[in-house]
């Protein structure tokens, strides 16, 4: 049995420490190159949602931004049943609010009557969500009344109000929630 042994010179070490050099540099150089493109998309496409939502100066904006297109707002009201919640849309002509994306979310323990629209919806045929019934009227006020299951007041109880709407020129905004407190009246019999 022979047993090889490899003498390497200082040449030979050299050469292969010089590849790793180079393969090293190579890596970085590639990695450089991806870091700068991935960084070009992702201005680009800064550029394009600003464009979308008016934040390019030079150009009027397409759609509004969604605090501009829904004004949302809440109004409570203590009653002899609970508290009445009144959410108010101020909606901007071209855009709609979905009657079916609109939630009260709050703690366990609270109980909510089914809405009541002061506007009636409309039926479109909506491209995402197909025939759905929406507002569009400048507007438009949901009343729902929420009470303890107990029948008891409660204090600062945190309420999520969830919607979603969309502008008629083809833009579906996320949906959005708001959150607020609400005192609930005792009822009373």
């Amino acid at each position: 049995m022979s047993i090889k042994t490899a003498t390497l010179t200082a040449t030979d070490i050299n050469k292969r420490v010089s590849r790793k050099s180079h393969l090293l540099a190579l890596a970085l150089m590639i990695s450089s190159l991806l870091t700068g493109l991935s960084m070009t998309s992702m201005s680009a496409q800064a550029a394009g949602l600003g464009e979308l939502f008016g934040n390019n100066n030079a150009a009027q904006s397409k759609f509004l931004p969604v605090d501009k297109a829904f004004q949302v707002g809440s109004i409570t009201k203590a009653t002899s049943k609970g508290t009445q919640l009144s959410i108010t849309f101020d909606i901007t002509p071209g855009h709609y609010v979905y009657k079916d994306k609109l939630t009260v979310s709050f703690p366990k323990g609270i109980s909510a009557a089914p809405f009541s629209f002061s506007q009636s919806p409309v039926s479109i045929d909506d491209p995402t969500f197909g025939k759905v019934p929406v507002f569009t009227q400048k507007n438009m006020v949901a009343t729902t009344t929420l009470t303890t299951n107990n029948g008891k007041g409660a204090k600062n109880v945190p309420v999520i109000i969830g919607w979603q709407g969309c502008s008629k020129a083809g833009l579906c905004y996320p949906p959005e929630k708001i959150k607020t407190t609400v005192n609930i009246a005792t009822v009373r019999k």
